[in-house]
């Protein structure tokens, strides 16, 4: 939170270089690694959202949306390939991180922990970083914000449609379907709003913004461990 300078707004290239690191983070992991499993649903998102950002995609201010979806990826790419050179991640990601190889912790579960991790504590620095470089107030943003938001809540519903255990595995996917319908995409963004106008009030207070981000990483960090309890139903086939 100490930064005030950013570097020149990410134009649609830079979009298209989110895509090319998510993929060579993906290279040579195993299919069913924890963090294997979230990278392909994050590619997925990505793909469709480069496709709306340097198209006519109903943004309402595209160079904007452009610089928040480039800083939002670069904090996970930056978390993943830190970890890849010895450095530890950040608090909401240790739950993904340490559980990676868990063999009772399913697909659907690691996707969903690697969701919760992003959108709630990427996504509100992402949506700082934006408006700190464009020298903008969040509203500029929030239309945007919503229309990312619909997009992440459609390809939820596939994630969940795709990695859910199948009909022969349903008499022990019951306290998977309960663990993850605990948790709400929906909430996780109207959280992570509040987070991004509370730490836009306290720019002014380095001090309390720093503590605040602290206490943020670390209450994401803990819902992750609860998404990541192991379950013992074995991982499904991706």
């Amino acid at each position: 939170m100490a930064r005030v300078e950013e570097p020149p707004l990410p134009d649609a290239g830079a979009v298209a270089d989110v895509v090319r690191r998510m993929r060579a983070g993906g290279a040579g992991v195993p299919a069913r690694d924890g963090v294997a499993v979230f990278n392909r649903v994050y590619l997925r998102v990505t793909r469709a959202l480069h496709g709306r950002l340097i198209g006519d995609g109903g943004f309402a201010a595209a160079e904007a949306s452009r610089g928040l979806t480039v800083r939002f990826a670069g904090r996970y790419l930056d978390a993943v390939e830190g970890v890849a050179d010895g450095r530890r991640a950040p608090a909401c990601r240790r739950p993904l991180f340490a559980a990676r190889g868990h063999p009772g912790v399913s697909p659907l579960q690691f996707a969903l922990a690697g969701v919760n991790a992003h959108v709630g504590h990427d996504l509100p620095l992402a949506l700082v970083d934006t408006c700190r470089a464009r020298g903008v107030e969040p509203a500029l943003l929030e239309a945007d914000f919503d229309r990312v938001g619909e997009l992440l809540t459609a390809l939820e519903e596939r994630v969940r449609e795709d990695l859910m255990p199948g009909p022969d595995l349903l008499d022990v996917a019951g306290p998977l379907t309960h663990l993850v319908e605990s948790w709400s995409l929906e909430r996780a963004r109207e959280a992570a709003w509040a987070a991004f106008r509370a730490l836009w009030g306290l720019r002014s207070v380095p001090e309390l913004a720093e503590e605040f981000t602290d206490r943020m990483d670390a209450g994401v960090g803990l819902v992750g461990r609860c998404l990541l309890t192991p379950l013992g139903c074995g991982r499904a086939e991706d």
